[in-house]
């Protein structure tokens, strides 16, 4: 079975864009529309593989969200990849810090964000 990429972005187009480039690896994908949206579809998935989250969302922003999942036991090495226009160096410590594996300046060239998630599924 193919692994399951969550995509989090509050802008449909970014959410559509990557969710083409991921599908077109081979890869089952699941949209959300910010970090409230995301939770309630993790908590009804069997599991997901890896996370790709933008920042900057309505309701729950990217940082609450990933401080939330690393919280709980089911996520705490599920990879998250932060893709945001935020690309200050507190940004970027902020992210890490909370728990993501990888931080993306957008826009990102859709071959590297391939590679970056296959090479964090190994």
């Amino acid at each position: 079975m193919s692994k399951h990429i969550m995509i989090v972005d509050d802008s449909k187009t970014i959410r559509n864009l990557l969710a083409f480039v991921v599908k077109a690896e081979g890869f089952r994908v699941t949209t959300a529309e910010d970090g409230l949206d995301a939770l309630e579809k993790l908590y009804s998935m069997e599991t997901v593989d890896l996370i790709v989250s933008d920042v900057n969302m309505p309701r729950m922003d990217g940082f609450t969200f990933i401080k939330t999942l690393r919280e709980q036991d089911g996520y705490k090495d599920v990879p998250i990849i932060v893709l945001s226009t935020e690309g200050k160096e507190q940004d970027i410590a902020t992210g890490m810090q909370l728990g993501a594996n990888m931080y993306m300046v957008k826009p990102a060239e859709p071959a590297k964000m391939i590679r970056n998630i296959k090479m964090l599924l190994g």
